[in-house]
């Protein structure tokens, strides 16, 4: 599947303000050019009007931080589809929830060991024409709180083709609420708390020498 860029600049009007989501890799959602992808995030963290972050902090924005590309890190992975799940109230951040459904299952090997993450769909976004195949990836690792934000990452996900993906951990980045309070991100799940340390993706935020890792 592939999905134009003005859709993309769409989704991520969406996303803000369903408040968890960045904007997706171009192409097919979860896999790109992680450069491109960076860049593509700074220039909206410039943007005044796109911009999770507080206001006062828009025009001292240097640039998010990242672990270097690492090709170890992308990975082939196994996709199957979980089809007689229940619609679930999955917890966010602000103490809330938000409606969920788990798609299915992506199954790989980070160097000697087998691992596996769950891949949800939005019950909201699922209704829509538009975003109707656009999956969501939350996790956490042992990075997390130390090199990475403490409340886990993401990698946006499109519904594949094929039984056989491309798992690009160099597009994980941070949701919204890393970046300011007015935001509502939903908490990865249980089953996708990696036992693995993940140097790749989108670090700890780090604002004139202070971090947000909460």
């Amino acid at each position: 599947m592939r999905i134009k860029r003005s859709t993309l600049t769409r989704l991520f009007f969406v996303l803000s303000f369903t408040s968890f989501l960045a904007p997706p890799a171009f192409g097919q959602l979860g896999i790109g050019d992680p450069l491109e992808f960076r860049a593509y995030r700074d220039r909206e963290f410039r943007d005044p009007e796109r911009s999770p972050l507080e206001t006062w902090e828009v025009s001292r924005f240097r640039g998010l931080n990242y672990f270097n590309i690492n090709p170890a890190f992308k990975v082939r992975a196994a996709f199957a589809r979980t089809p007689n799940e229940k619609k679930f109230n999955m917890p966010t951040s602000s103490g809330t929830t938000k409606v969920y459904v788990k798609y299915g299952t992506l199954s790989f090997r980070l160097g000697d060991y087998p691992y596996v993450l769950s891949v949800y769909q939005s019950g909201a976004l699922s209704q829509t024409d538009e975003y109707k195949d656009y999956l969501l990836i939350p996790f956490t690792d042992t990075t997390n709180g130390k090199e990475t934000y403490g409340g886990g990452r993401y990698i946006d996900f499109a519904i594949p083709a094929s039984e056989i993906v491309t798992l690009d951990f160099n597009l994980a980045y941070n949701p919204s609420c890393a970046y300011s309070s007015r935001y509502n991100c939903p908490i990865p799940p249980r089953e996708n708390r990696l036992k693995a340390e993940i140097r790749a993706g989108e670090k700890t935020y780090r604002s004139h020498g202070k971090s947000r890792s909460n």
